[in-house]
């Protein structure tokens, strides 16, 4: 009988490829000081959509079938990978490289604040609590188990186009 790869070491291949590429991605964005654009930002997804398929289509190769639990699981566990290294070189990037990066991003905050028409004491009201929320920890947080949930959510889809049950007589 043929041993089965398991999913979490397809998982762990391809959430550390997808990271260390989103890794490489972010930077070039950082030091290009594109940080604030959201298009460009929000394309780090994209990577990891395709992580996502490609990681189910290499798991359902290597063991000729792929049920949609296993596919959900799998996909769960690459952006979990994912988002924790990912999250984890974004701190170090943020304290050791480029400090700015916050502050950058919380004038960008203020700026769309004022361009709403909110007034002063809102503003400031807002950036305090913007403040708090974006300490280290919270934002690492906030990436990890912002990636596992979106992980997920791509997995329930992608795990259902790309099963493939095992024949029940076989």
């Amino acid at each position: 009988m043929e041993e089965k790869t398991s999913t979490a070491r397809v998982a762990l291949k391809y959430g550390v490829l997808t990271a260390v590429v989103i890794m490489i991605y972010t930077t070039i964005i950082n030091v290009a000081g594109l940080s604030q654009n959201k298009f460009l930002t929000s394309l780090t997804f994209l990577f990891m959509v395709v992580a996502i398929i490609l990681a189910m289509k290499d798991y359902r190769e290597q063991n000729k079938f792929m049920s949609y639990g296993e596919g959900l699981g799998l996909g769960t566990l690459v952006s979990a990978v994912m988002g924790l290294l990912s999250s984890a070189f974004t701190m170090f990037y943020m304290q050791f490289i480029d400090n700015t990066l916050l502050t950058q991003g919380m004038d960008k905050v203020r700026e769309d604040m004022e361009k709403r028409g909110m007034d002063d004491s809102q503003i400031d009201q807002a950036m305090e609590l913007s403040q708090r929320v974006m300490s280290p920890g919270i934002i690492f947080f906030m990436g990890v188990l912002g990636s596992i949930l979106m992980g997920f959510i791509i997995s329930l889809i992608i795990a259902a186009i790309l099963r493939r049950e095992k024949p029940v007589f076989e």
